[in-house]
């Protein structure tokens, strides 16, 4: 007996070795790389936004009560209808340096929960609503050089006219911004406000069900100048001029895909004659998770795509190696998407979430159905409710927050997170530094149609074209990010110019359709790996 039970035993011990060892090795294997920013940056960030000066806003809400950041001496608010915190001398906004990963506290008057935005042509982030005293509020952050001292600012001479709580914001071709639903909210209206104020927009209406499933709609502005609007498991093309729907697509299958079930979405790439625009919708919650607060529910793991400017579009449908709920589609500079962050099982909602899907997924839209996904190295943090990814001008994709609580709870089994990380895909491993690019000449400000030059130098010698990539500093939360886009522009080959520098000949954007005025990160990207970033103003 005593053999027997050595034997087993021992066999235990060596499966157990065994186990432990591939799963290590499988995990050492997969591609990409995580390392920790900042340990503490005083909030959690529910709303997340890279400036063209490479500092980073991150945005929580105000009635939390303590962050971990002071505001500096003498700057506490005072708000006499705030639950938590009367006299409040915390910071429920930062901002993050990217060259020294210091941290800033900034100040917040208003309650910015759940809110929107987006930047604006000159480079200003525009925020938009929130709850309770910042319902209708209108903010701007002017972002400055990494050692001035910018600060938020509320607009007291504008409101919007309809309380935004949970909406969606898009720049449009001519650089005003439409601000679209929120909770109670079946309308849209724009900034600067336009005659007619907050227009009727039933469409929302139309798709919310009993758990809503209709918040924080999926905009993408198409190059044909309309808008795609996607809610609860419905799309619709939208003339925002007109303020009139165009066009009713196809239903998408596999349930709702919106707040509170949120999946994510994103827009492929804009390349060639800028005529096409493709859409995908990945994940979400199955119906009934939110209303039943059921934690354990499986979330869907299926994706559709659609050609939205297509004549007769139908949506194409493929499945993710996980189930996602609350994940982030972020585009890389080459125009393949990054899935990160979210939970296998559960909903959206204050302590509904469950199994943190900590691995992200690759999206690379060039491969066949059934190729599409690669799985990553996973992540050690659970990045859960209130949690959101960036895209970095450096080719990394910065992930901050996670608080699936009312308050600030630190002892709890997905705690309130502060940590931020980068994650590194794998074009920026070390064994492809040396055809990594460098940019080392672009004009600071390019109009639409301008045919301009980039410098560039690389260490092995160019084979094939080197792409230059014109990428969106969109504002993420909630598993969507607001206003992003990336549109490659139309290159000549590169031309030697001695001593492992090329001239790529480059013509912008035709228009605000394809791209809209703004700052932009430029790409160049050469067999698949991005340069840093440049930061390039495009203007009419």
């Amino acid at each position: 007996m005593d053999s027997v039970l050595s034997q087993w035993l021992l066999f235990f011990f060596f499966f157990t070795i065994t186990l432990t060892t591939t799963t290590k090795l499988a995990r050492a294997q997969l591609p990409g790389t995580w390392e920790l920013v900042v340990q503490n940056a005083g909030i959690a960030s529910m709303h997340t936004a890279v400036t063209r000066f490479n500092t980073v806003v991150l945005l929580d809400r105000t009635n939390i009560g303590p962050s971990r950041k002071m505001l500096p001496k003498g700057h506490c608010r005072f708000d006499r209808n705030d639950a938590v915190l009367k006299r409040d001398c915390y910071a429920h906004s930062v901002v993050l340096d990217l060259q020294t990963n210091q941290i800033r506290p900034l100040m917040i008057l208003t309650d910015t929960w759940c809110s929107s935005g987006q930047f604006l042509p000159d480079g200003t982030l525009l925020q938009t609503g929130g709850d309770l005293d910042g319902l209708r509020k209108i903010r701007k952050f002017e972002p400055c050089e990494r050692n001035g001292f910018c600060n938020w600012v509320e607009l007291d001479d504008v409101e919007l006219k309809d309380g935004r709580w949970y909406a969606t914001n898009q720049i449009l071709p001519d650089g005003s911004v439409i601000i679209i639903g929120g909770r109670a909210a079946n309308t849209v209206e724009y900034y600067p406000p336009r005659k007619k104020g907050a227009v009727a927009f039933p469409f929302l209406a139309d798709v919310e069900d009993n758990q809503m499933d209709n918040l924080y709609p999926y905009v993408h502005l198409l190059p044909n100048g309309h808008l795609f609007i996607f809610a609860n498991n419905k799309a619709v093309l939208y003339d925002h001029k007109t303020n009139k729907v165009v066009k009713n697509y196809p239903p998408l299958d596999g349930g709702p895909r919106n707040y509170p079930s949120a999946g994510s979405s994103a827009m492929l790439a804009l390349d060639g004659d800028y005529s096409t625009a493709v859409i995908v919708v990945c994940g979400g919650a199955q119906y009934g998770a939110f209303i039943e607060r059921s934690t354990d529910t499986p979330a869907h793991g299926s994706c559709g795509r659609i050609v939205a400017t297509g004549p007769d579009p139908v949506w194409e449908m493929e499945d993710m190696a996980f189930g996602r709920i609350m994940g982030d589609m972020v585009m890389l500079p080459t125009g393949e998407v990054l899935i990160i962050n979210g939970a296998q099982a559960g909903t959206q909602g204050f302590e509904m979430g469950s199994n943190p899907c900590l691995y992200p997924l690759l999206y690379r839209p060039d491969q066949p159905v059934g190729l599409r996904f690669m799985t990553l190295t996973p992540g050690t943090v659970p990045r859960m409710y209130h949690s959101t990814a960036n895209l970095l001008p450096d080719g990394r994709v910065l992930i901050a927050g996670s608080n699936p609580h009312v308050l600030y709870r630190f002892k709890a089994e997905f705690p309130t997170e502060l940590r931020i990380e980068a994650f590194s895909p794998e074009y920026l491993s070390a064994d492809r530094a040396n055809i990594r690019p460098v940019i080392e000449g672009i004009p600071e400000t390019v109009r639409y149609g301008d045919v301009f030059e980039v410098s560039l130098s690389v260490t092995l010698p160019v084979v094939g074209i080197v792409e230059v990539n014109f990428g969106s500093a969109p504002f993420a939360t909630h598993s969507f990010s607001q206003g992003q886009r990336l549109v490659k522009l139309a290159v000549k080959s590169a031309v030697p110019d001695g001593d492992g520098r090329y001239k790529v000949g480059c013509t912008a954007p035709p228009n605000g359709m394809v791209a809209p005025p703004g700052y932009y990160m430029a790409f160049a990207v050469n067999q698949g790996v991005p340069s840093v970033a440049r930061w390039v103003q495009l203007v009419a």
